[in-house]
């Protein structure tokens, strides 16, 4: 089974994540801080630059304090 890249769904649940983190009024250092994750690895989750893991997203989730699903809500 290839491996496939899907895109358009990365970079929605990117923007959809940097929309969430400001509304909270949460910087991008502050967020990374929070979920335990690298500065750099956030910025590129929120560009839809890497398609990252479940584990990543449950700490992002947990440090905006909204449930998973709400990140998928694009």
């Amino acid at each position: 089974m290839a491996y496939t890249r899907e895109e358009k769904v990365i970079k929605k649940f990117g923007a959809n994540l940097r929309k969430i983190r400001k509304q909270k009024g949460i910087s991008l250092e502050e967020l990374a801080y929070c979920a335990e994750l690298e500065y750099s690895q956030v910025s590129r989750i929120e560009r839809g630059i890497i398609n990252t893991s479940i584990s990543q997203i449950s700490k992002i989730a947990d440090a905006l304090k909204i449930p998973i699903k709400d990140l998928f809500d694009f």
